[in-house]
């Protein structure tokens, strides 16, 4: 369904879909009651103001009746940002992909109290582009490759090379040395992996057929770390945090596996050890053998020459 609102400062505007009956005298009263936690009165100043529409753009008026549409949509108002003061770096750009270094710390898409600290929004502002979409994502915490489709027209085409497992991906991780033995690399680990839903972390169920794998090779270690290479055959969520710490190497830094941490605020000097450092597939128009890879690097890594992200500035 088309926003009858266009991109704003790089934001598309957020659509919901507002029930047609219940026990609401308005359509602003539902809305008042499902966003409890923001000031009612400011709410309904925005609707005096024109500022809820519906799917031909006309205003909704504070005392539309319930039923009376069916779907709204709205900018957000978020709460003034701290800046996230790591850049994207752009590695491709074409007609159809643009392909960048993503930083620790910025997350893929809009989310929660993060708008503008956004990879996408960062890239539709820089590159002037409200068509820009991502093709998969990142986890805020994990930095490297992550690639943009340009056109809506042929963005299917190269999300189905990742829903058809045909783009190989490549990652590095930073554990610390386990006391006891490494494992036997190389190793294969399997396992299932479950979301929750209000869960922030995933739920292995050993019952289960395993439908999450790795394959994990060793590239170095010292007396302090273990550097591993990661090659994960499918994409759950947070599968390669889950792995190394199932074999005894969590991730450094990571403060969700193995054990849940209090949320703080970011330490920019601590980042998780996990970087996206490679893609490669065939390309869906041109048939040509793509490959791009990452130009940051571990601060924790064997012989990492200095602490921090390897590039950190605007392409």
């Amino acid at each position: 369904m088309p926003s009858p609102l266009p991109v704003r400062d790089g934001v598309g505007a957020t659509r919901l879909h507002v029930p047609l009956r219940g026990g609401w005298p308005t359509v602003a009263a539902y809305m008042v009651e499902r966003f409890f936690h923001l000031d009612p009165e400011r709410l309904l100043e925005r609707f005096d103001r024109g500022e809820i529409v519906t799917a031909d753009g006309s205003a909704v008026p504070r005392d539309a009746p319930l039923g009376s549409v069916e779907f709204v949509w709205y900018y957000r108002e978020p709460a003034v940002e701290t800046r996230i003061p790591f850049e994207l770096e752009i590695l491709h750009q074409d007609d159809h992909l643009v392909v960048v270094d993503k930083p620790h710390f910025l997350p893929t898409t809009p989310g929660g109290k993060f708008l503008q600290n956004s990879a996408l929004i960062r890239l539709r502002n820089l590159l002037d582009n409200p068509d820009l979409a991502p093709i998969h994502r990142l986890d805020r915490a994990t930095a490297g490759l992550l690639m943009f489709s340009s056109r809506p027209a042929t963005r299917g085409a190269y999300q189905l090379l990742f829903e058809n497992r045909r783009v190989q991906k490549v990652y590095e991780a930073v554990s610390a040395l386990p006391d006891g033995p490494l494992p036997s690399f190389p190793v294969v680990y399997r396992n299932h992996i479950e979301k929750p839903r209000s869960q922030v972390r995933v739920q292995v169920d050993d019952a289960k057929e395993p439908n999450a794998e790795t394959l994990i090779e060793l590239i170095d270690s010292d007396d302090r770390v273990v550097h591993t290479l990661l090659r994960p055959h499918s994409g759950k969520m947070h599968q390669l945090r889950v792995h190394l710490a199932a074999l005894g190497i969590g991730i450094l830094n990571d403060r969700f596996y193995p054990e849940l941490l209090d949320d703080l605020p970011d330490d920019f000097d601590r980042p998780l050890q996990l970087l996206a450092r490679e893609l490669h597939f065939v390309d869906p128009l041109s048939g040509a053998d793509r490959v791009f890879t990452t130009r940051r690097a571990l601060q924790e890594a064997p012989g990492a020459p200095v602490p921090g992200d390897a590039t950190v500035s605007d392409a």
